[in-house]
């Protein structure tokens, strides 16, 4: 299933055209809000500071980049990319106020920037989502900076068992709340079939590792619903 969903052309672009207009309210809804405390530990972790440069890939409606900008200085700069052009309009219509923050329409595994560009790369609930996961890292590779740090938000394996069949038993009616709230049942059967199908923590430290990243690690948030991954281009 993991491989039809990754190279079956269009899916995850068919599915994010259903639901780009309603995606901040139904991440609320299915996290009960916590996505929110995820992500500013990913910027905790990153801990910005002068002058840098963020690459936010599979960017949704820009949640990271809005983080990154309040703590960063004003100096710093974000490039938000998706293959989404409603999330990109979401994005730019949410943070229009926003200076030194750039919007890109393009795929993870392409993307049209010149190598050794970035301060650090993010990608949050994204990656599963990649055609070609291995592709996808190796291009974050290329573009930071010798020196930059990539991160990695995504769903995980969970390590408990009874938080794991609890999260299982919820999972399965994810898609009736999406049917309830958006209109539209089977993005969120394909996002449950997504999580499900996609590696594990170390499975994915072994990938980073293998394009060239070093001190690679994870750190595990929620029992393991989610993690972090981060790995250094030296």
């Amino acid at each position: 299933m993991q491989q039809y969903l990754q190279n079956k052309k269009g899916l995850v672009e068919n599915v994010f055209d259903q639901v780009y207009d309603q995606y901040d309210l139904m991440n609320d809804f299915m996290s009960f809000g916590i996505h929110r405390l995820w992500k500013k530990d990913l910027i905790n972790m990153m801990n910005p500071s002068h002058n840098h440069k963020l690459i936010d890939v599979a960017c949704g409606t820009g949640d990271i980049a809005k983080l990154f900008l309040k703590y960063a200085n004003k100096n710093s700069e974000v490039t938000c990319v998706d293959p989404n052009k409603g999330m990109i309009k979401k994005g730019k219509e949410k943070l229009g106020h926003f200076k030194n923050l750039n919007w890109v329409i393009a795929s993870a595994e392409k993307l049209p920037m010149a190598e050794n560009l970035f301060n650090f790369y993010t990608i949050s609930f994204g990656l599963r989502n990649t055609k070609n996961i291995d592709k996808a890292i190796a291009e974050a590779y290329r573009v930071l900076k010798p020196g930059g740090r990539y991160f990695c938000l995504e769903f995980s394996k969970i390590q408990n068992q009874g938080l794991n069949f609890i999260y299982k038993n919820y999972s399965k009616i994810i898609p009736l709340i999406g049917s309830l709230i958006v209109g539209e049942k089977k993005p969120y059967e394909y996002l449950i079939k997504s999580i499900e199908n996609f590696i594990n923590q170390d499975e994915l430290v072994d990938l980073m590792n293998k394009n060239g990243f070093k001190k690679c690690e994870y750190r595990n948030l929620s029992g393991g619903i989610v993690s972090i991954h981060s790995g250094w281009k030296i």
